[in-house]
């Protein structure tokens, strides 16, 4: 039974208690009111107290004053200091306690005063009708508002009686008419005159946690409905309902570290096949799906930079918040460890924890929340700076214990503090192994936008459809775009350019690399600072020398914690570029869209760029700017300042991307080599104090590239090389490949190393070559299906036909098989030698429990005793999500027929169909297994 009304008044000088007569006098009954108080915005600031709390009325033993006398309405508030509510002792003094009798006429529950009042105003008749008349209408009503009152009662007490019973597990349900409010403190009251002390003290409990819970909803609700996109301070904020899209999260996986660069992870994904997978709604998050009996504690979300982890959230919250989903759920306190650095140093208890943060808690006097269904949220594991130590940490069980943040973490992750909460927690996929896998129950992952919901997205951002048509249509034409666009932050960075880029040149070319996008994306806040900032106008250049100075330091912020593997930096970092932390407000206030700034604790100051993409753009134009104006190579230790070998920053560049073994420079260098454009340079006149003929330069690096592509580069960093040739609008290599392709010409015995990378990227780019993927068109050769391998991984079946394919080409296909990217469904082996060796490594590699195939045949492969007996081995383990092998042509004899049935026996096996020459062996849909 939430205090609406009561408790938001608590600032107010005046009295905030309605008086009968007032809320009849708008019109509205107090037993039906449902009108919600004041904002806390809106308190009055008024020394007074407004009403008593019910402990104070409960320990001054005389029970809350409900007589008639006349108050201020809300709109007539007393603005004195001293409280106008009567005091409670007063009117108990009297010994006029309610009545509740069934006695005919007007209720004793009303003051004397109050009645007074009532028969002054019966004598004086409205005009045309006699005193008696009046008297009986009047008496006609008091029966009948004698009869509410009396079911009234009788009903909150039955409420009231439910919430006392010991198995109700629930703080008081959510009443917001104050006459309610009113009743339970009569209960309190009347509980203690009786002497049940014990019942008094649980509702009074029930009643705070009841003010609390609508306390907190309140300051969540006002926290999170609104949104900044991609913006710090500044700018309108955006109601997060009329522009939350519907993420695509996907439930199961592991919480495995994956630490490559998060494009290529994004990449990697857009090229998964389109097949059912268990997704889940944010509002379900914590929900067993069918066939699970466990209860979900714990739920790691994992997602790369921008993909939405954060917004996703704050919906939940908001959702709650409004009153939407999940009301079984008390209290839902949302932490982000950004926040919980700053108390690194400090020691907290649990409940100390809860009351620091949020304040509506320690207010209503909560001190234990072992009672109530709590859901901690903890986003951002990824930027966590506590020692989470899992297996040095002492155990605490004590939720009123202090301790340091980082052990009470552990404790509560583990299930050791409060095991009746909930928890869920997100990070980046490099952070996931911090928790251990015992302590998650489910492991869900952020995908971002499907192809729809991005269409979506720009439909909601562009009310013309035309010009939400035209945008949607170019995005898909440049691969690049449509892949990053599975990001929300990039979508609204591609938004922000695009719709600038159709007001500003009517019919103009729009961008299509990322290089591009970025650039006119700096540009856009460059313009934004002079207009909106300077008072400038549209037409005046937007490149000054205080914006030159701006962005060199940010990127030189960039460069460096880029180096540092950061992406949230202090005051210290900022300190050490040179950047005035009194300016950095100013850096926040004026390129919000680029740099924001976030408010912990205790003033400390975190920030951060808005996307991991953005950072990697201002670093690659910091060390570009460096190179042009300077000669200065910032990628090379040993530094030459010398214009005669300009060009070996590019080489610097692609030598250190390609040493990374996980990838965290590629985009980086996409960026550097993209910024050496003619045209990009165009558009960064102003910013660029020289240019010169670059031509030579690019060439030079096309050449260079060229060169490392025929090395024996892996797949991935083959094709972020390809991607660099499309920054420097070199496609020469992919069309050679296109149009032998398209001839029939394609010879791959003559291919080199660099052209086998070219088919590899243009098969991988394209979606009908991923359905059904024929190693024989192309050659059926064992050099062919090794250089292949990444199109076989990201295809849905693989057709393989090798006549000799040997021991370290079966290690090298069961090692695809077996990685967590494959995306192949269906294999199919045919005139294939296997061997048995061949047979146990794809057997191993089938059986791991995240390979995805699920269809497996093996024809004409002249199998033996022991391939049989491995595979056997595979369908009995229960491990394999293998639901079809097909053995057909292969001279299939009694005894290994034997092997195959004792496995697809095992209660564990998952097989539906096992066939062998167009007969199906075992059925276990039928149940049959002929022999």
């Amino acid at each position: 039974m939430m205090m609406e009304e009561e408790e938001e008044r608590a600032e107010s000088a005046g009295s905030s208690c309605p008086s009968v007569t007032s809320d009849q006098s708008r019109g509205q009954n107090p037993y039906f009111s449902r009108e919600p108080g004041p904002t806390r915005g809106q308190r009055s600031q008024s020394a007074g107290s407004s009403c008593p709390s019910v402990r104070s009325d409960r320990s001054k033993g005389g029970p809350p004053d409900f007589s008639g006398e006349p108050g201020p309405t809300r709109g007539q508030r007393s603005h004195y200091a001293g409280s106008s509510c009567p005091s409670v002792r007063s009117d108990w003094s009297k010994d006029s306690n309610p009545n509740f009798s069934n006695e005919a006429g007007p209720m004793r529950f009303w003051s004397s005063d109050l009645l007074a009042g009532v028969d002054k105003q019966s004598s004086e008749a409205p005009s045309g009708q006699s005193a008696e008349q009046h008297q009986t209408q009047l008496d006609s009503i008091f029966m009948l508002l004698e009869d509410n009152i009396i079911t009234f009662v009788k009903k909150e007490l039955k409420k009231i009686q439910k919430v006392l019973s010991r198995d109700y597990p629930e703080c008081l349900e959510s009443q917001r008419s104050s006459s309610r409010e009113a009743f339970v403190k009569i209960t309190l009251d009347f509980l203690t005159r009786m002497k049940q002390e014990e019942l008094a003290d649980r509702l009074q409990s029930k009643l705070q946690a009841a003010v609390c819970h609508r306390k907190l909803k309140s300051t969540l609700k006002k926290t999170f409905q609104f949104v900044f996109e991609g913006i710090a301070k500044a700018g309108n904020p955006t109601l997060l309902n009329q522009i939350y899209t519907e993420l695509y999260i996907t439930e199961g996986g592991t919480a495995e570290v994956n630490d490559e660069h998060e494009v290529r992870q994004t990449e990697t994904a857009s090229r998964k096949p389109d097949r059912p997978e268990k997704t889940i709604r944010q509002e379900d998050i914590f929900k067993a799906s069918p066939g699970r009996d466990e209860p979900i504690r714990t739920v790691l979300t994992k997602g790369v930079a921008g993909i939405g982890k954060t917004v996703l959230t704050q919906k939940y919250t908001l959702d709650w918040a409004e009153d939407k989903a999940n009301q079984d759920i008390q209290f839902i306190f949302p932490f982000t460890f950004r926040e919980l650095n700053v108390l690194k140093e400090e020691k907290f208890s649990l409940v100390g924890l809860v009351h620091h943060f949020f304040t509506e808690t320690k207010e209503a006097g909560i001190c234990s929340f072992e009672d109530f269904q709590v859901v901690f949220i903890f986003d951002g594991l990824d930027e966590c700076r506590l020692p989470l130590d899992f297996h040095k940490t002492t155990i605490l069980t004590d939720p009123r214990k202090s301790t340091s943040v980082d052990v009470l973490l552990i404790n509560l992750i583990r299930g050791k503090l409060l095991p009746s909460a909930r928890l869920w927690i997100t990070t980046r996929p490099a952070a996931a192994n911090q928790i251990p896998p015992d302590c998650v129950d489910m492991v869900t992952e952020v995908r971002g936008f499907t192809d729809p919901q991005k269409e979506e997205y720009f439909s909601k951002r562009f009310r013309d459809e035309e010009q939400a048509s035209r945008i949607i249509s170019h995005i898909k034409t440049s691969r690049s775009l449509h892949i990053m666009c599975c990001i929300p932050v990039f979508c609204w960075i591609t938004a922000t350019v695009l719709e600038d880029v159709l007001e500003t040149r009517e019919g103009g070319q729009l961008p299509k690399t990322l290089t591009e996008m970025y650039i006119h994306f700096l540009v856009v806040q460059a313009k934004l600072k002079k207009v909106k900032y300077d008072g400038g106008a549209e037409t005046d250049p937007h490149w000054s020398p205080e914006s030159r100075k701006m962005i060199e330091s940010l990127g030189k912020l960039a460069f460096d914690q880029l180096q540092k593997g950061n992406l949230i930096f202090y005051e210290s970092d900022l300190t050490e570029c040179g950047i005035d932390i009194r300016a950095a407000s100013v850096y926040s206030g004026v390129f919000t869209q680029i740099f924001k700034e976030e408010r912990g604790l205790y003033q400390d100051k975190v920030f951060c760029f808005i996307h991991l993409s953005v950072q990697e753009f201002l670093a690659a134009l910091y060390v570009y700017l460096t190179f042009i104006n300077s000669g200065l190579n910032l990628l090379e230790e040993q530094q030459t300042i010398s214009w005669w070998f300009k060009p070996s920053v590019h080489q610097s560049a692609v030598n250190k991307a390609l040493l990374s073994p996980n990838g965290h420079l590629d985009l980086f260098l996409r960026f550097l080599l993209g910024l050496s454009l003619q045209t990009n340079q165009t558009l960064l006149q102003g910013l660029l104090t020289q240019t010169g003929s670059i031509s030579q330069t690019n060439q030079k690096t096309v050449l260079y590239i060229k060169e490392r592509l025929s090395e024996n580069l892996s797949a991935e960093k083959s094709i972020n090389l390809f991607h660099c040739l499309n920054e420097l609008n070199d496609r020469s290599l992919v069309e050679e490949i296109q149009q032998s392709l398209r001839s029939g010409s394609l010879s791959t015995d003559k291919l080199s190393p660099a052209q086998w990378s070219a088919l590899v990227f243009i098969l991988l780019s394209s979606e009908k070559d991923l359905d059904v993927f024929d190693l024989q068109k192309y050659s059926a050769s064992e050099e062919a299906l090794l250089r292949l391998l990444p199109v076989i991984k990201a295809s849905k079946k693989a057709l393989l036909s090798v006549p000799d394919l040997s021991k370290s080409g079966y290690e090298a296909l069961s090692s695809v098989l077996s990685s967590q990217s494959c995306n192949l469904r269906e294999l199919e082996l045919s005139i294939s030698d296997v061997q048995d060796s061949g047979v146990k490594h794809l057997s191993a590699a089938v059986g791991y429990p995240q390979c995805t195939v699920e269809t497996v045949r093996l024809t004409l492969c002249n199998l033996s005793g022991k391939s049989y007996e491995a595979l056997s081995s595979v369908l009995s383990s229960g491990l394999s999500g293998l639901r079809e092998l097909n053995l057909s042509n292969n001279d299939l004899q009694p005894s290994p027929v034997k092997l195959l049935s004792s496995g697809v026996r095992c209660p564990n096996c998952k097989v539906n169909t096992l066939r062998s020459d167009q007969v199906i062996l075992c059925s276990l849909s039928t149940g049959r297994i002929d022999q």
